[in-house]
């Protein structure tokens, strides 16, 4: 990670950028220039011995609206870079300072208090926020005394956490990300949700990658899902690009009854029924879906606690060298009658020390999970346009320790760092969205030919 400097305003001479002598050797080139965002304006530069600071002039900060705090320097050619200053893009504002996007503003404060750590900058902004003519964002901030709206520089790169596909896929929000990314240069992360069906097709392209895919196909017939129910005595049918453990239907057959059970989740309840038939199920539950939208997939005898099924979620991110790493690990274990472990649908979160008391068990359990989650996290970047930053993956494993991949969400959910003893994965993933941000603005700066090629 590049060292951070404070920032120190002074008011005696026009336009005047002194950086430590430290870092005098970064750079061949005169420095007559300084850049925060996509703001610019020449300066004057001097050397000094400075202790973990810069000092620069306050006309110069207010041209570049530049706000005090700590930065990383960023010398190129002719400019020094201070920041960066990294965007987060969303919807949903509500227009009070108290609470700007409603229940998620917390989501996205513990974000940008994570920016103090890494010595950068960062804010929210929504599409309606943007001053296309003067290139400013009036953008929140979050500090000690809360969130607050500042006048600042359209930023070097944009971390994407659109909340849902319907917003994903509205004009205005095509509309920014298409101007910032042609227009500007600005990289842009995370940029879309992911389709299941299309990352179970690239990745059944890879052996490596195969082994971890159940059985699964797109928009089946009745006879299609007879036939894996004869095979596997349960199935489950999933939207396609469903979130949240919503739509998903869990299919039991039991041949000595010639009987056919569905869970699912209704409203607020955990539902079992039973059917005589598949087409009882299809009039009376699955009702008006299409089944184009949907999956199927074979149902893995998953290991389970105290007769309830585990899954695991991991999360992925990556640094501020683009290299992936395992954040965080997770086990979820559903409720009671739930077809799926999310905690919304009553399920609980334990930490692997919490699931496993045999310390050999629990440790191949990590080295099983790890393994999976960084093979299929770099397949999964190597294969999809854009810039990936973070992963996170819903595992199974099995009474035989095989690790089997149900989901891979590229805007994933935090509900595991709910838990009391996740708190430092928490933040360290955070981080490492930020220091990927750091990544992709220095390759922006200094490499723009290697970022688009």
């Amino acid at each position: 990670m590049n060292p951070s400097y404070s920032i120190t305003a002074i008011f005696s001479e026009a336009k005047k950028l002194i950086l430590p002598a430290s870092v005098r050797h970064e750079t061949n080139e005169m420095i007559t220039e300084v850049v925060f965002g996509t703001a610019a304006s020449p300066c004057f530069v001097e050397f000094q011995e400075l202790n973990g600071a810069i000092k620069i002039s306050k006309d110069l900060m207010d041209q570049i609206r530049l706000p005090l705090g700590k930065t990383q320097l960023i010398l190129h050619q002719n400019s020094v870079y201070l920041g960066p200053l990294i965007g987060i893009f969303t919807a949903g504002f509500t227009g009070s300072i108290l609470r700007p996007i409603g229940n998620r503003s917390l989501f996205f404060a513990k974000y940008l208090t994570a920016q103090k750590a890494a010595g950068l900058f960062a804010y929210v902004f929504g599409a309606h926020l943007i001053d296309w003519e003067s290139g400013i964002v009036n953008g929140y901030t979050f500090d000690d005394d809360g969130w607050r709206q500042m006048k600042i520089p359209l930023p070097n790169v944009v971390y994407d956490r659109l909340p849902n596909r319907e917003t994903e896929d509205h004009h205005a929000m095509k509309m920014v990300k298409k101007r910032l990314k042609t227009e500007y240069g600005i990289p842009w992360f995370n940029p879309g949700f992911f389709d299941k069906w299309t990352i179970h097709e690239l990745l059944l392209s890879h052996a490596e990658a195969a082994v971890y895919l159940p059985e699964t196909m797109l928009d089946p017939s009745y006879e299609q899902i007879e036939k894996m129910l004869r095979r596997h005595n349960s199935v489950y049918l999933k939207p396609r690009n469903g979130s949240l453990g919503l739509g998903v239907f869990q299919l039991i057959y039991e041949p000595d009854e010639h009987i056919y059970y569905c869970r699912y989740r209704s409203q607020e309840d955990n539902i079992l029924r039973k059917y005589k038939s598949l087409d009882q199920f299809f009039k009376f539950s699955f009702g008006s879906r299409k089944m184009e939208d949907y999956l199927l997939q074979e149902r893995i005898k998953l290991i389970r606690i105290e007769q309830q099924q585990v899954d695991f979620r991991v999360h992925t991110n990556k640094d501020s060298m683009g290299r992936f790493h395992v954040t965080a690990i997770a086990a979820k274990i559903a409720g009671k009658g739930s077809v799926t472990t999310h905690v919304d649908n009553g399920g609980t979160v334990k930490t692997l020390e919490e699931l496993f008391d045999q310390k050999d068990e629990r440790n191949q359990a990590f080295r099983s999970l790890t393994s999976a989650a960084l093979v299929l996290s770099e397949k999964i970047d190597q294969c999809i346009e854009g810039f990936i930053g973070e992963i996170g993956f819903d595992f199974g494993i099995d009474d035989c320790g095989n690790v089997w991949l149900f989901e891979a969400n590229s805007k994933p959910g935090r509900s595991i760092f709910s838990h009391p003893s996740l708190k430092e994965e928490d933040l360290h993933s955070r981080k490492l969205s930020l220091q990927y941000a750091l990544y992709l603005s220095k390759k922006a700066i200094e490499e723009p030919e290697v970022l688009y090629k």
